[in-house]
């Protein structure tokens, strides 16, 4: 998405909580399928058609997904997702945003990670994964701010957040501490990527119905 958070128009003056999944699913779905063309490519890492998106907003609805809304005037218009860890060794929680056009530059991103990180934390979650395209800097910059240190890879940018407690400024077994959460490690990265890679194609052959039995 082409928003860049740190410069805001009006402060946001919507209302953020978690969807009720089944009855909400429609809020999601419509939100989703409101993206313009870029914000589309962005969220989705490639340009991806309705019906993928409708069945999309369905999966979230059934799989435990948690999505933080922010709502205006009764429309959800950006969304947190905080995706379940698959049931794979080392599985970590996949987290994913976007944010309407009409309501960028007010801040909405901050506000829905800081909600979603809370979330994550009242989950007993100890890290985070987020992948967002190359080429969305607002994006990058928003995931920097909370902690994440992304690496780059076939037009991918992916990082993990550690929301574990972290001691203050100092140098412990590779890892720089910064604050609230610790920036990965280039080979820490590296594989996160890897793994999410591998889980991103099965999901992704899962929704159009191929390689069921794999």
């Amino acid at each position: 998405m082409s928003y860049q958070d740190d410069i805001r128009t009006a402060p946001a003056k919507g209302t953020v909580r978690i969807l009720r999944q089944q009855e909400e699913l429609p809020l999601l779905r419509d939100h989703l399928l409101r993206l313009d063309a870029e914000s589309r490519r962005d969220r989705f890492h490639g340009f991806l058609d309705d019906s993928f998106i409708e069945r999309y907003a369905a999966k979230c609805a059934d799989d435990g997904t948690v999505i933080i809304a922010y709502i205006d005037g009764g429309v959800v218009r950006g969304a947190a997702e905080l995706h379940p860890p698959d049931k794979s060794v080392g599985a970590v929680p996949e987290i994913a945003f976007s944010v309407e056009a009409s309501v960028r530059r007010q801040g909405v991103g901050s506000i829905l990670f800081r909600k979603l990180i809370a979330e994550a934390r009242s989950k007993g979650y100890h890290s985070l994964r987020i992948t967002t395209g190359a080429q969305n800097r607002a994006m990058r910059a928003l995931a920097g701010k909370f902690g994440a240190h992304l690496t780059f890879r076939h037009g991918e940018s992916t990082g993990t957040i550690d929301l574990k407690p972290q001691p203050q400024p100092e140098r412990e077994s590779g890892r720089l501490e910064t604050g609230k959460f610790a920036i990965a490690t280039p080979v820490d990265a590296t594989r996160a990527m890897v793994s999410f890679n591998r889980a991103y194609w099965k999901w992704l052959l899962r929704m159009y119905g191929w390689g069921r039995t794999a």
